[in-house]
């Protein structure tokens, strides 16, 4: 039988990306309302763009943030800290329009209930070790790997901003070999073919040297393709060049199209929102399922109504690779999961200060100890109730 070949491709970006420099802002808000008052309520949203940042939305605490420290402390930290990159924490203007949060939505959330409606995905697969897809893994690791290059100044002429894109070959739907590689890294003219207007081929050398091999080995050939800077130099970037939003990444964030992202973004919102926790406990419930062996890949959607606690709907899809009906998961689901917005926040542990960290670099995939929802410690117990069924 003839091998049936796909092709598919993710994208990440890097913490200097006007869109990330906005998640994280708003997420660090969030952190700073939950030091103070685990139960605030936060729905934080920001937006940039050349010299300009308005931070905004609905939030109830009695803790009090100083906005604007907080934010010139994150620009400095991503890297804006100078004018050579067209945007400075020192001198960009900071605009604060947060308000409470309504009562009509409080009235509902006090009593346990979610705090909007939406549907909510989770997924995982056998392609990686974190369980994740393989493309949008490896665009993660390669915008981190961007970040310690320019940190560690073994490449002293990059900027913030990046992006980055991967695209892999499957066989039979197993991932064989990458076949082409992304980077846009913004960068300081010191680099410049100044006859050409572009990056000299010494720097692109050197990009694909320090940052893509070591990321990518092991799923390179000599075919593979590299794209370094493809218009030829990236100098003018971050929010001089574009501008940014909270949320407006989510595919980024979560499997990098491979699966989809559910209905909302996850940055700036408090874990009342099942936006963001539910999505959490869709990954953990996914993550668990395959790590007990009962599939190869899962996915998991719930479905949540303002105000009620419980969730409308629960489905569960395993593309063929299930070892039980969607009937007997959603039966292990019940008796495993918590599934309510107090639930998830508990067996979770979601009040925790922790929400900066996932703001770059993707909300699943995670190895550090503020990822709770990516833990496995309920696959043995799974697979041994499984068994019974």
């Amino acid at each position: 039988m003839a091998t049936r070949k796909h092709f598919f491709t993710s994208e990440s970006v890097g913490e200097g990306h006007p869109d990330k420099v906005c998640d994280q802002i708003s997420d660090g808000v969030l952190d700073e309302v939950l030091k103070q008052d685990p139960y605030g309520r936060v729905a934080c949203e920001t937006y940039v763009t050349m010299g300009l940042l308005i931070v905004g939305g609905e939030i109830t605490t009695s803790g009090y943030v100083d906005v604007q420290k907080l934010t010139r402390n994150i620009l400095r930290e991503i890297g804006y800290d100078h004018p050579i990159y067209g945007f400075d924490y020192r001198t960009c203007a900071i605009v604060n329009t947060i308000h409470n949060q309504s009562e009509d939505i409080a009235q509902g959330v006090d009593k346990g209930g979610a705090g909007d409606q939406g549907f909510m995905v989770g997924f995982a697969c056998r392609e990686t070790e974190e369980l994740m897809p393989l493309p949008i893994m490896l665009a993660h690791k390669l915008v981190r790997r961007v970040a310690q290059v320019r940190r560690e100044g073994i490449l002293k002429y990059l900027g913030p901003d990046c992006k980055s894109q991967v695209s892999v070959e499957y066989h039979d739907g197993h991932p064989k070999k990458i076949t082409s590689c992304v980077l846009a890294c913004q960068h300081t003219e010191e680099i410049l073919d100044l006859n050409q207007k572009m990056i000299s081929k010494k720097a692109r050398r050197e990009i694909i040297e320090a940052i893509a091999k070591p990321v990518l080995k092991g799923y390179v050939d000599k075919e593979t393709k590299y794209y370094i800077n493809e218009t030829g130099k990236f100098v003018i970037g971050g929010p001089q060049s574009d501008t940014g939003m909270t949320g407006r990444k989510i595919v980024v964030d979560t499997y990098g199209g491979t699966a989809s992202p559910g209905g909302g973004a996850f940055s700036g919102k408090d874990p009342t929102k099942v936006d963001r926790s539910a999505a959490y406990m869709a990954r953990y419930i996914a993550k668990n399922i395959v790590a007990a062996g009962l599939a190869e890949k899962c996915l998991v959607h719930l479905a949540y109504v303002i105000g009620r606690s419980d969730p409308l709907a629960i489905m569960v899809d395993t593309f063929g690779t299930g070892k039980l009906s969607e009937k007997a998961f959603i039966k292990l689901i019940r008796q495993n999961f918590e599934l309510t917005p107090k639930g998830m926040i508990k067996e979770l542990d979601l009040l925790r200060p922790i929400y900066r960290k996932t703001a770059c670099y993707g909300h699943f995939g995670r190895s550090e100890p503020e990822f709770s929802w990516e833990l496995t410690d309920k696959a043995a117990n799974l697979k041994k109730q499984a068994s019974r069924l």
